[in-house]
């Protein structure tokens, strides 16, 4: 099927000091980036060595680009014009929810812009860890199968994924195969914790990769569910793992929809911010869908931000910001039933998840 795109006369940024134009010339406030990453001081040494050392669940080789203080990262982010992010982090063994949590909480009361971010494993006394978070104001959770290698549909973590239903709050969940799968991802273990829980608000991190067309029809079926674009649409990530061209239709519906949300991974990604920006923009959706997907839908789900910083004074701030990591100065409509039999068509597994 020929995809009928509409052409955006918003020129793609290829460097950071051109992120300002281009949010400028969608005419937004900034963007809205919900899947970045500030981390307690050690467990950040320690994620930016496996990088560094391609460990086995990246499959590649990974230079993080902006490996840079907590401050510098902030105000890089508050240059480029972005008004809200997150601070994701990820518990991948018993013990380490808890103290992550207290860490990302505080982090994002001393950062404006910071959404108040916490995570989970499945371990003793985990509902009650999720409920003191949600108590202590977090926002937006984030759990990985891959690192974490645990089953989203483990018993001990029932009694959290309802209470997340029932609070609303969105949880991140990095639930595909990409870049390397194992036994508790892809769309059929999280989907089974869907069909029980069918109001659980989840993003869906990388669209899914590398089944895309799985995870675009969980976001189709499940009134709560979303995708982020989190380095999909890269040069770098479409050699792991391109995205089809033939689900192109779902993911322009499912964005103008409210269900497709920016995320960069920042600052862990080895190109910059930049490139995250222009593969949206090369897609050739429409300044309506890069408006939805870069500002609207995530401020639609988080409410937002206070934007008490001078935009102008940020746009400016850029071409002052490090030189490093190559950064040079100078209505919603529902998904289309056409789109739908597009997915259908386009997708090569058999959908065998519950809906």
């Amino acid at each position: 099927m020929r995809l009928n795109r509409v052409m955006s006369g918003v020129r793609a940024p290829e460097e950071d000091a051109d992120v300002p134009a281009f949010w400028r010339g969608l005419g937004v406030p900034g963007l809205a980036d919900i899947h970045t990453h500030f981390l307690p001081p050690r467990m950040l040494r320690r994620v930016w060595e496996y990088f560094d050392a391609a460990g086995p669940l990246l499959g590649r080789s990974w230079p993080i680009r902006y490996k840079w203080s907590d401050v510098e990262r902030v105000a890089h982010l508050r240059a480029m014009g972005v008004r809200m992010f997150s601070a994701l982090a990820y518990a991948h063994r018993p013990g380490m929810a808890a103290d992550l949590n207290a860490w990302t909480m505080a982090f994002a009361r001393d950062t404006p812009g910071c959404l108040p971010s916490a995570t989970f494993y499945p371990e003793p006394g985990v509902t009650g860890h999720v409920r003191d978070a949600l108590d202590a104001g977090a926002r937006i959770f984030k759990v990985h199968l891959q690192v974490g290698g645990f089953s989203p549909a483990d018993p001990r973590l029932d009694g959290v994924w309802g209470l997340l239903a029932e609070a609303g709050v969105p949880v991140v969940v990095h639930a595909g195969h990409a870049p390397v799968g194992t036994g508790h991802t892809g769309p059929g273990p999280f989907g089974a914790v869907l069909a029980r829980h069918r109001r659980l608000a989840a993003i869906i991190a990388h669209m899914g990769a590398p089944d895309y067309e799985d995870f675009l029809r969980l976001a189709a079926d499940y009134e709560r569910v979303a995708l982020d674009t989190t380095m999909i649409f890269t040069d770098f990530f479409d050699k792991l793992a391109p995205f089809p061209a033939a689900a192109l239709p779902v993911a322009r519906d499912l964005g103008l929809a409210g269900k497709v949300l920016l995320g960069s991974d920042f600052p862990n990604i080895p190109y910059p911010y930049a490139r995250q920006l222009a593969g949206l923009a090369r897609l050739g959706l429409g300044e309506e869908w890069l408006r939805a997907v870069c500002w609207d839908n995530p401020v639609a789900l988080f409410g937002a931000p206070a934007l008490a910083e001078s935009a102008a004074r940020d746009s400016r701030s850029v071409t002052r910001s490090r030189g490093r990591a190559g950064v040079r100065r100078p209505p919603r409509p529902v998904i289309s039933s056409l789109a739908a039999r597009a997915l259908t068509t386009a997708s090569s597994v058999a959908w065998t998840t519950a809906s």
